[in-house]
């Protein structure tokens, strides 16, 4: 049976930058930071001896949220953060679908949103209740507001989405496997729809101050838009953000047959694994670049047709340099002519959820013809010496697009998209 053509008909998005897609792709053409400084706790306590506790005091938050757009009052109360970025960006993703979803078959309609963490604000303001108040005190709501899946459970209830429905935990790289393992339910023909991403919401003391005794966060506090700069030699970490970024998925058939307006075609998918630390990327980019070279591959593609790459460009160390490595690995020669970019520098790095964000980063570049930046690029690395379209967005047409996401536990997958062409 031949593979069946998937195509992007619908994005939602909730980020740092913007609380539309539209809005993000608006503010990654303006070069447009979405960091500053904490507000959703206090993170500028100090302790005896007068030193900051938080090491890190700046965020890249969602601003201007109201879930009541999304759900009722009643049912907002019951969702962790994440769900109700989750249940906002997919019902954002189905309207820019134009979807009419009661004359879609529900038993081909399927979902599949992720994140790399879940539901930890629930989870710790409920063992708060336990030990305050005792365990006749804690919600019968409890769990099902924590776990991952419930983020597909109730996009599917919204709308009636009875196919496959699934969830994916793989830390960073999480966006980016649910929409590549949605792209083979579509292409084995299990579903004629799916609305995958991803969401994250933990801008909470607990999960900052793990990151801060990981050594792993910016701490250019005074100086907070400035404080991801990917690929630049004075990059020292990356800045935690959180929101949601969601695509409707669709068979090309199906979405030729009600007349969708499409926005680009998956063509590729690749995952692999380091095998090599928890925390680290392999110092040769090896899984890195065995997730992109399995992506061409799964797309038939050659290297030098491929003119742009979302990079997962966290803005740490380590990451920027060996990611970099494992482009050069890939693509040989033709890394000379490659623009490569890293949207984190405005948004963020929105962990689980950075996968879809940037999913619809990619999407929109090839649809607009337009390349998004890499801000805060002054000081080139040596060890990074790509074109990171540094600063300002740039008119370019581009046929094909990667998308990289990797994560914790050495964990990669990249999604290859095209222009599409009918």
């Amino acid at each position: 049976m031949a593979t069946r053509r998937v195509v992007v008909t619908g994005l939602g998005a909730l980020t740092p930058v913007g609380n539309t897609a539209e809005e993000l792709w608006s503010a990654l053409k303006q070069a447009r930071s979405g960091v500053g400084p904490i507000t959703k706790f206090d993170a500028t306590t100090k302790n005896a001896q007068g030193e900051f506790e938080y090491a890190t005091r700046i965020a890249a938050e969602v601003k201007n949220f109201d879930p009541l757009q999304y759900v009722d009052k009643k049912e907002a109360r019951r969702l962790d953060p994440f769900l109700q970025y989750a249940m906002a960006c997919g019902v954002m993703a189905v309207d820019d679908a134009g979807l009419d979803t009661s004359k879609v078959d529900g038993t081909r309609f399927g979902v599949l949103i992720g994140s790399g963490i879940g539901g930890i604000q629930t989870l710790l303001s409920t063992h708060d209740t336990l030990r305050e108040k005792g365990p006749d005190r804690v919600s019968p709501f409890f769990i099902p507001m924590m776990i991952v899946n419930m983020a597909s459970g109730l996009v599917s209830m919204r709308f009636g989405a009875k196919g496959p429905n699934s969830a994916v935990i793989t830390a960073c790289a999480t966006g980016n496997h649910a929409i590549g393992d949605a792209f083979r339910i579509i292409q084995r023909d299990e579903a004629d729809l799916m609305i995958a991403g991803g969401a994250e919401a933990i801008i909470i003391p607990l999960t900052i101050a793990g990151f801060c005794a990981m050594k792993a966060m910016s701490t250019r506090n005074d100086e907070p838009t400035k404080a991801s700069r990917p690929f630049d030699a004075g990059r020292d970490g990356f800045v935690c953000g959180e929101g949601g970024g969601v695509l409707v998925l669709e068979s090309l058939e199906h979405a030729v047959r009600r007349d969708a307006r499409i926005y680009a075609e998956l063509v590729g998918y690749g995952m692999t694994g380091d095998a090599h630390h928890m925390t680290a990327p392999d110092p040769e980019g090896d899984g890195a670049a065995r997730a992109m070279a399995a992506a061409l591959r799964d797309a038939g593609l050659s290297g030098p047709e491929v003119g742009y790459i979302n990079a997962h460009g966290t803005s740490t160390q380590y990451n920027d340099k060996f990611e970099t490595l494992a482009i050069k690995r890939v693509f040989g020669d033709h890394t000379r002519r490659l623009a490569v970019s890293s949207t984190k520098s405005m948004t963020g790095h929105l962990l689980g959820a950075a996968g879809g964000v940037e999913a619809i980063a990619t999407v929109l570049a090839l649809h607009h013809g337009v390349l998004p930046p890499t801000i805060n690029y002054e000081t080139p690395d040596p060890d990074c010496n790509l074109d990171y379209v540094p600063n300002q967005a740039r008119k370019q047409d581009v046929e094909f697009a990667l998308s990289n996401a990797f994560g914790f536990g050495g964990t990669n997958a990249t999604v290859a998209f095209r222009k599409y062409l009918p």
